[in-house]
């Protein structure tokens, strides 16, 4: 689906009018993970969202089901920290009703309540501390982070901070394209996975087939030698977990907004190998705009498509901006012929 597409201005989620990423982490004394939120127009976007893996850790995932009273929400959090972390969006929520953002309850302004789902992955004792997790104030650094419009940043930050994806340090990673509508579909992926992002015989990594024209030029096949001297992780060692957020200034209904998410996962099966499994709890929301009109069923279907393979692209990102640390190497590490310039 890459003929006649081009990336947004950024390359990343935020090329979607109107959204805005933040990320808050701590490394060191026995800490290593991380939050990322991502924020929705004061307004809020159409949400959906699908879980596929087997042990996810989740918050407000109900209420996106299409038979559901709220339509918008406010923002989505992905946090390191596996359940402990799901207190990143209690502080995400109080940061946005401090603000007045959220679903009108009452008949005073500022009666509201902010629709905040999230979504968490598990890298527990990775700093060497098992109950260093993210924490409310996390999530509203990570949340202020998002409203002041932080600069871009992607690899071992945020909720990848603390990933692991197939003995490779993981992280958090973006992409994005605009169709041949003028339309605008992205994804972020924070990558964390049990499967392995690197084809096993030849070392290369596997997201970057879906690489728009000229996007991996830079990544190329690692020598015979990297590839021979590697020793791919024989086992699972711990559980895992990939989340990601699909966007678009589409005006989607909720249930489309689902079928997005739904399609996100084959993205996510192609940059990744096995995804999925039960010590996974891959987690993708969809959010939709709405600045631009409601497509048509074919419009529909190639936005679809390229949202999926713009999560397979976000994925083969965050591997190649993440820092790997002493008992975790970074694909560049291990590869470094794979990659001439970065």
């Amino acid at each position: 689906m890459s003929h006649g597409l081009r990336p947004g201005p950024t390359n990343s989620l935020v090329d979607v009018s109107g959204l805005r990423i933040g990320h808050a982490q701590r490394v060191g004394d026995g800490w290593r993970t991380g939050v990322t939120v991502v924020l929705a127009p004061p307004d809020g976007a159409v949400g959906g969202v699908d879980v596929r893996g087997g042990a996810p850790g989740t918050r407000e995932t109900d209420l996106l089901d299409p038979r559901d009273l709220v339509e918008r929400v406010h923002a989505v959090v992905l946090s390191g920290g596996s359940a402990y972390g799901l207190a990143a969006a209690t502080g995400v929520a109080e940061l946005l009703g401090d603000a007045g953002i959220g679903f009108p309850v009452g008949s005073a302004p500022g009666e509201v309540v902010p629709i905040v789902p999230a979504a968490v992955l598990f890298d527990l004792g990775r700093g060497g501390r098992f109950r260093a997790t993210p924490d409310a104030a996390m999530g509203a650094a990570a949340g202020q982070a998002a409203l002041a419009g932080e600069s871009l940043r992607w690899g071992t930050v945020g909720a990848g901070t603390g990933a692991v994806a197939g003995g490779f340090a993981g992280g958090v990673g973006s992409a994005s394209a605009v169709l041949s509508d003028g339309t605008t579909v992205a994804a972020l992926v924070a990558v964390n996975a049990a499967g392995s992002p690197v084809d096993p015989a030849t070392g290369e990594l596997l997201g970057t087939r879906l690489g728009l024209p000229g996007e991996f030029s830079h990544v190329g096949t690692p020598a015979a030698a990297e590839v021979a001297a590697w020793r791919p992780p024989a086992t699972v060692r711990s559980f895992n977990t990939c989340l990601g957020v699909v966007a678009t200034d589409a005006a989607l209904t909720k249930a489309w907004c689902c079928r997005l998410a739904s399609i996100a996962h084959d993205g996510l099966a192609r940059a990744v190998r096995p995804a999925h499994l039960m010590v996974d709890g891959d987690t993708m929301f969809a959010l939709a705009t709405g600045e631009r009109p409601t497509p048509d069923i074919a419009a529909f279907n190639e936005l679809l498509a390229v949202g999926a393979d713009c999560v397979s692209r976000a994925v083969a990102h965050a591997l190649l901006a993440a820092e790997g640390w002493p008992e975790t190497p970074s694909y560049r590490q291990v590869f470094p012929s794979a990659v001439r310039s970065f």
